[in-house]
């Protein structure tokens, strides 16, 4: 029995510990996320800053990427920026490939 309970303990550990590493890579891509759209609407290093923490701050809305994906294209509609949904969703895409390497490197 105590076997079994090391494997589930284990087991648990791991789920954990891989939940925290996604949710510290989807953190990180919305930061790199917010820059990123930061930059293509002219904003100063100190409001890309301060606007980076809104798009992390948005995907707490509801489950998914959806949220981050509207803010972003709303904040880019609304400075007349026109830019696809395909772009977008691309740049979450690789954003989110960066923000995992990244966090993979500062683990080990």
């Amino acid at each position: 029995m105590s076997q079994f309970d090391s494997r589930k303990k284990g087991f648990e550990s791991k789920f954990a510990h891989d939940q925290e590493l996604q949710f510290k890579a989807a953190a990180r891509r919305n930061k790199l996320l917010g820059l990123w759209a930061a930059d293509l609407m002219g904003m100063t290093e100190t409001n890309a800053a301060a606007y980076y923490k809104e798009v992390i701050k948005a995907d707490f809305e509801e489950a998914g990427d959806e949220d981050v994906y509207r803010k972003i294209k709303g904040d880019l509609d609304a400075k007349g920026i026109d830019i696809s949904e395909h772009r977008i969703r691309k740049a979450m895409e690789d954003l989110m490939r960066d923000a995992r390497q990244q966090i993979l490197k500062e683990v080990k």
